[in-house]
């Protein structure tokens, strides 16, 4: 059976929705990042690089959300598109993958976790984050979908960063961006969302914060 390998962070919640979409059976395998759980001999061994998420499809090892989610709408034919859109599929998930989701990650880290203050870093990466929230937003006039006309994993891996909007941008949160906030709450009414935010129910993570959870996650900072 495959295992996934999880925590409740943008990211691994992309592979999340896929699997309640889906209905693909699977056994999820907490990884508490804030313990340095990602860090361990056996975690590497799935992913090297000490990510989540990640899975282990009965010996085939996929890490990288993106990765994952090809990987699974390739195997199961679901939540693809129509192959003369994939060029637009491959270009959307690399947008989202290389840019959306550094820029966002950075700008929350930034503006919240950095040990010092540092006005530039905190302009830069909110600004970027936005300059990405705006092209989808261009993109998303008309469109009820971000490639083609059905729901997909283009879908799926704009919806883990949208979720965490408010956060990333302060404020209203998407609310700058109506086409893109018109998308989400669209996709988030979706039934498999719920379950996918409920997917570890009864499963605690650690709240970062303290020195552990800090070395742990921003081990080359010491």
């Amino acid at each position: 059976m495959l295992k996934f390998y999880y925590h409740p962070t943008p990211n691994p919640m992309k592979v999340a929705l896929f699997l309640t979409e889906t209905g693909l059976p699977f056994e999820l395998v907490s990884v508490d990042t804030a313990k340095g759980q990602q860090h361990t001999v056996e975690f590497r061994a799935i992913n090297p690089n000490g990510k989540v998420p990640a899975i282990d499809d009965d010996g085939t090892k996929v890490f990288d959300s993106t990765a994952i989610l090809l990987y699974l709408s390739d195997k199961t034919g679901k939540l693809g598109v129509a192959a003369e859109n994939r060029g637009d599929l491959l270009s959307w998930l690399m947008f989202i993958g290389t840019g959306l989701g550094p820029f966002s990650g950075q700008s929350v880290h930034f503006h919240y976790a950095a040990p010092e203050d540092l006005p530039y870093a905190k302009n830069r990466y909110l600004r970027e984050a936005k300059r990405h929230y705006q092209v989808l937003n261009d993109h998303l006039k008309g469109r009820e979908f971000l490639v083609g006309d059905a729901y997909s994993i283009a879908d799926i891996a704009l919806w883990g960063w949208a979720i965490r909007a408010p956060r990333v941008l302060g404020g209203e949160g998407l609310a700058e961006f109506p086409e893109v906030e018109r998308w989400f709450n669209a996709i988030n009414a979706r039934p498999a969302v719920e379950k996918a935010q409920n997917i570890a129910e009864g499963e605690t993570f650690k709240t970062p914060g303290d020195e552990e959870s800090l070395r742990a996650l921003y081990p080359s900072n010491y």
